[in-house]
């Protein structure tokens, strides 16, 4: 009797729980921490901002001043001051208005601002018809970010953005998690790479770009070992010297039932097979195992995921199930891709048992277009499509209906 297949979401949660985040950390420049993942939380040295500020250009006024200001009775006070973004300015007193700038500091004795188009500038006066809101245009200190509250806390992966704030409140160095070492290989003896003659039955190892090129999107230290030959020795070989100083080991092929598929006897004779064949179309050969290192301690190893050798295959399960595990080797805690309801502008009548993704793509709408040939070779349906539908197994869609869209923007980095 076949095993069952693991449900989707039963063999994500039970990756993800062998996915222990790396023990070791180092201490960045800001400008150098985009894509790495915080180690500790970062807590504000300040309040933003850090004194009451202007949101407008206009005038720093007492409402008491502004009381009666109408239309029919405006108000003129003189011009004290003129106080721009970066300037102190003095104490406003009670008669008199100062000129100020997006980003001055509102003057002691100011509570409200009038932006520069309610008012009527006259020399060294200025004419006011209205009397402001207390506060008005006024951005109070620590309004943004209380001094010693935490921005960020430990587990986020860090932004452009989020760097940009981290250096608002002056922070010059953060603490973060190590890079993951990942070393990866691919199977088959009909591999062959570009700029080589392709021999009878060979195919060129497209998997390889892919794989290694998303490692580094996530910021992981690639060891690429290459191809290696369809022989068990062979792929013991290659999982030992993978296991040596890497974190994980990503294999491509190999992994499926064929007399010709030694990736998972070589993990189970060097270690341990925990997943394996998943309830997912495509991809339902994955496999999840751990490779011993040289110590052969029960807490010395590498974690291993083989991928299938389909190069569909291969990217749909990268995204869905390699990216969240790095990504929560990292440190990373919010590792899961946010799907959009979307309007599915195409049908699906015949349905699989297992989950299906779907390469898709977003038309001028705002519904999605299907790439006509969903099969697990056509690499081609990667590239025309912009992302995936989440579609449950044996549920036909009709057109029309609202579906779980994955875009690719969302999987790639």
């Amino acid at each position: 009797m076949k095993p069952a297949l693991q449900p989707f979401d039963d063999a994500l949660a039970a990756l993800l729980g062998n996915a222990t985040p790396v023990a070791e950390t180092e201490t960045l420049d800001t400008l150098d921490a985009d894509g790495r993942v915080l180690a500790a939380d970062l807590r504000s040295t300040l309040n933003v901002p850090p004194h009451d500020n202007t949101q407008m250009d206009g005038y720093a006024v007492r409402r008491a001043d502004l009381a009666r200001a109408s239309e029919q009775a405006p108000v003129r006070l003189p011009i004290a001051q003129r106080i721009p973004a970066g300037h102190v300015g003095r104490p406003l007193a009670a008669g008199e208005a100062a000129r100020i700038f997006t980003g001055g500091l509102v003057p002691d004795g100011a509570d409200a601002i009038v932006m520069q188009e309610q008012a009527s500038a006259e020399g060294e006066h200025v004419v006011f018809t209205h009397c402001p809101e207390p506060g008005q245009w006024i951005r109070r200190v620590g309004e943004d970010i209380a001094a010693d509250s935490v921005i960020l806390p430990a587990g986020t992966r860090l932004t452009p953005q989020a760097t940009g704030l981290a250096a608002s409140v002056g922070l010059a160095r953060l603490d973060v998690r190590r890079r993951v070492r990942v070393a990866c290989f691919f199977t088959g003896d009909e591999l062959a790479m570009p700029g080589e003659p392709l021999r009878p039955g060979a195919i060129y190892n497209s998997n390889r770009f892919v794989l290694v090129s998303l490692l580094r999107r996530l910021g992981c230290i690639v060891h690429d070992l290459g191809d290696v030959p369809d022989a068990l020795q062979a792929t013991r070989e290659a999982l030992r010297r993978a296991a040596a100083d890497n974190d994980l080991i990503v294999t491509s092929g190999g992994v499926s039932v064929g007399e010709e598929d030694h990736v998972k006897p070589a993990v189970q004779a060097e270690g341990e097979l925990r997943l394996w064949q998943i309830a997912m179309k495509p991809g339902k050969p994955l496999a999840y195992g751990r490779v011993r290192r040289a110590s052969a301690t029960s807490s010395d190893f590498a974690h291993f995921i083989g991928l299938p050798g389909n190069p569909v295959s291969s990217f749909v399960t990268f995204l869905l199930m390699v990216r969240p595990f790095v990504l929560r080797l990292q440190g990373a805690h919010d590792v899961a891709p946010r799907a959009l309801a979307t309007r599915a502008d195409f049908a699906w009548p015949r349905p699989d048992r297992r989950r299906e993704f779907l390469r898709v793509r977003l038309n001028e709408r705002g519904g999605l277009d299907r790439f006509p040939n969903q099969g697990s070779a056509v690499l081609t349906s990667t590239v025309w499509g912009d992302g995936l539908v989440d579609n449950p197994p044996q549920q036909a869609i009709v057109a029309g209906d609202v579906v779980r869209y994955l875009p690719f923007t969302a999987l790639l980095n």
